[in-house]
């Protein structure tokens, strides 16, 4: 079977001949650090460590005002920056993190109306880099693997648009605001990759990413997240399904009673099933094996410990309860490998998959 025959399998729940492997770095990994461990040039890791699945793009400016940013800070090591949905985060200059949470404008409905909402109701092909897409689709389709394009969604937008701290009081005390905002969005994405299939082309599946949890729990009730957020899920997922794409839904922290409202809005694979966030996909196949198929939760801070006992030890227990429980699984760490990984510790990680891939 080829990659994409194999990842096609996988997402359809259906019998491959092997486990499939895909991965996330974090961005100073192999530039600034395993660049002087051996890793060679520009190649990309995808066709480097022979993966299944490649990424193609397709990001839309999703911003009320795009292409803006105002600088309002900056030192030697970090900015502050504004950007065209009202939102102040400050950022490493030199690496990467999580973004801190400065400020933000769309704290209210009448905000939002006012100042945010009409630019995103309209069509506007230059959100789109149609011409840059349509050359990468053509580029990895060569490459005979799974290619993906992947964006952010409703969840991710309210947490880095309105902020955590209005935006999660907004569940309980304005949701009506949250359902016109997730709307709006939904269908705006809607139109616009309707626009960028059309005139790019399709790839052969989408990433998207919402991060819904955190170490300890949901960052909502499930309850609240299948009121206000499970609806546009579905819809978004049944749009790409209308063009034949399956849907992996990539959502850090620990995501467990999520799992529900994942099932039901169509999901067709979870990643990366974080393992210090308690998520485990042994007991997660058990209970979902056949509904839905898992990418990752190999350990990093396993990985990192440079360990090949434990390392091994990690990996083969993983593959083999998997092969049991015949669930449909792509390996990948429990969400990106970062730079205290040697490049060496992780090609002896993707030896051990491939010595027990085989189903």
């Amino acid at each position: 079977m080829t990659s994409k025959e194999i990842i096609t399998a996988i997402l359809n729940k259906k019998p491959a001949e092997r486990f499939g492997v895909y991965e996330h770095f974090w961005p100073e990994t192999i530039p600034d650090y395993w660049s002087k461990e051996g890793y060679p040039g520009e190649e990309r890791p995808e066709e480097y460590f022979n993966y299944d699945i490649i990424s193609a793009g397709g990001w839309i400016d999703y911003m009320s005002s795009p292409g803006k940013k105002e600088i309002l800070e900056e030192t030697v090591d970090w900015r502050v920056i504004k950007n065209g949905n009202g939102a102040s985060m400050k950022l490493w200059k030199h690496k990467s993190g999580t973004p801190e949470h400065i400020g933000f404008e769309m704290t209210s409905r009448e905000v939002w109306e006012k100042s945010y909402r009409e630019p995103l109701l309209s069509l506007d092909k230059n959100r789109l880099n149609i011409q840059r897409t349509k050359n990468n689709l053509e580029k990895v389709r060569k490459t005979g693997k799974f290619v993906v394009l992947g964006d952010l969604f409703i969840f991710e937008l309210m947490r880095n648009t309105i902020g955590d701290e209005y935006f999660l009081p907004a569940m309980l005390l304005e949701p009506e605001w949250l359902k016109d905002f997730c709307e709006v969005y939904t269908n705006f994405y809607i139109q616009h990759y309707e626009v960028l299939f059309r005139e790019a082309g399709k790839p052969d599946g989408m990433f998207i990413y919402e991060d819904m949890g955190y170490k300890n729990g949901l960052f909502c009730s499930p309850e609240a997240l299948k009121e206000l957020v499970t609806p546009y899920h579905k819809r978004l997922v049944n749009f790409f399904k209308d063009h034949k794409l399956p849907v992996i839904l990539h959502s850090c922290g620990d995501v467990r009673r999520a799992m529900p409202s994942i099932l039901e809005a169509g999901f067709d694979c979870l990643q990366p099933m974080e393992a210090k966030a308690n998520m485990n996909v042994i007991e997660l196949a058990k209970e979902y094996a056949g509904k839905i198929a898992f990418m990752g939760n190999i350990d990093v801070t396993v990985l990192n410990t440079g360990n090949k006992i434990a390392i091994k030890q990690e990996i083969e227990y993983k593959l083999k309860e998997l092969k049991k429980l015949k669930a449909p699984y792509v390996f990948h760490s429990d969400h990106s490998i970062p730079p205290d990984v040697r490049l060496e510790t992780y090609k002896y990680a993707l030896d051990v998959y491939r010595d027990n891939c085989k189903l």
